[in-house]
């Protein structure tokens, strides 16, 4: 059976459960942090506390594929579990892969993460539309079919992604560079949709001043930057301006490391989802 829309079911838990996404990153160091080994145990330790800590009471849970595939197909499997529970447990399940591909390659990592029976199946993924937008069109007809979402990486906090983001094309008589393309790509793909539409961009919290961009692409924008990266939820609004409401805003340091004790971990993303709440209604 179709799920609802990624976007209105995006919509009603940010609305319930304020708008805070938490990444589940256990790479080497933080597993370390928590006192645990880097290896399956460690990895199955990490990602079982995160769940049963927030999975019940935020909006969304993030967990970053390769840190899991580095284990392999063990690694792989406690992915699956991962999302399986988180899932069951209220949370929807933004995978952070990145695929990008052409034609029936990326056909099949939209099968991989976007069709409802797979295995890692998930509520949306992130990907990179840098082989040209129209080579996401197997994972947006996917997301479309599954109901889930898509969020396209356009405007990143990485320095490195100005010099293929800030570029611009020369067919394009608008003079809009790269980052904008995207955004404006999206707002198509979400023309008409209520409360809003599945597919999203990644646009970093650290990036200051965006006033010009046109954020408004009737879709939610997933920024990373919250915490460890320096950015605050006060930020917000500045950075967001008239899109902020749709705004999902990434922590995941600046929660993870007060694991591994769970109450704790409720703590703190509590604390951050009020205080994001509270820069956003602001507004």
């Amino acid at each position: 059976m179709t799920l609802e829309p990624f976007g209105a079911r995006l919509r009603r838990a940010m609305d319930e459960r304020g708008p805070l996404c938490v990444g589940i990153d256990p790479h080497a160091s933080l597993l370390a942090e928590w006192g645990l080994n880097d290896d399956v145990a460690g990895l199955e330790r990490f990602s079982r506390t995160v769940v049963e800590a927030l999975a019940g009471r935020i909006a969304v849970l993030k967990p970053q594929a390769a840190f899991f595939e580095r284990f392999g197909s063990r690694g792989v499997a406690v992915l699956e579990k991962s999302v399986e529970e988180a899932r069951a447990a209220g949370a929807l399940v933004v995978m952070d892969a990145k695929r990008g591909d052409i034609g029936s390659t990326m056909a099949a990592y939209a099968e991989a993460f976007l069709h409802k029976d797979a295995p890692l199946f998930s509520d949306a993924l992130t990907v990179s539309p840098y082989l040209g937008y129209g080579s996401l069109s197997p994972a947006v007809a996917m997301a479309r079919e599954s109901g889930a979402g898509l969020f396209v990486l356009a405007l990143t906090s990485n320095p490195e992604g100005r010099e293929v983001q800030h570029a611009v094309r020369v067919e394009d008589h608008a003079g809009r560079n790269v980052g904008a393309t995207m955004l404006a790509h999206l707002a198509a793909e979400n023309a008409g949709e209520e409360p809003l539409g599945s597919f999203g961009a990644v646009v970093g919290a650290t990036l200051g001043d965006l006033s010009a961009y046109d954020l408004d692409v009737n879709g939610p924008l997933l920024a990373p930057g919250i915490g460890a990266q320096g950015a605050t939820p006060a930020d917000l609004p500045r950075v967001f301006r008239g899109a902020v409401r749709n705004v999902v805003p990434n922590v995941s340091r600046g929660v993870l490391r007060h694991g591994p004790d769970v109450v704790a971990l409720r703590d703190v993303a509590e604390r951050f989802a009020q205080e994001i709440r509270a820069a956003v209604t602001a507004v």
